[in-house]
């Protein structure tokens, strides 16, 4: 699988159990070969008006490209903020197994 068919996802939530829930459901619904959730971390924001700061855990899910609009979908859609930051970025390198293995994972049946 061409590296640039790989993407890196990330999205915040307000706890470690949201976070866990999250990461999951998405590896659950095929929707992420994997997830991991990192934190405690603190946030510095605009939000209606005012410089806000919290602590929220990070929720960073690997994925095939073809599958990252119902990822974002499935993110905006159990996530508990109104406002879910949902952000991907290429895998430009890595392992070419690992990618094929992330391909794999976010199939269906779980064949390519």
């Amino acid at each position: 699988m061409p590296q640039h068919e790989t993407v890196r996802v990330e999205t915040t939530v307000d706890s470690r159990d949201a976070a866990e829930r999250v990461a999951r459901s998405l590896v659950e619904h095929r929707l992420a070969a994997c997830a991991q959730v990192g934190g405690p971390i603190t946030s510095f924001y605009r939000w209606e008006g005012a410089v806000q700061h919290d602590e929220e855990w990070t929720v960073v899910a690997k994925t095939a490209a073809d599958r990252l609009d119902d990822l974002t979908a499935h993110i905006v859609g159990i996530h508990p903020y109104d406002v879910p930051e949902v952000v991907a970025v290429p895998v430009t390198g890595g392992n070419p197994s690992y990618l094929a293995w992330v391909r794999d994972e976010t199939r269906g049946d779980g064949t390519a």
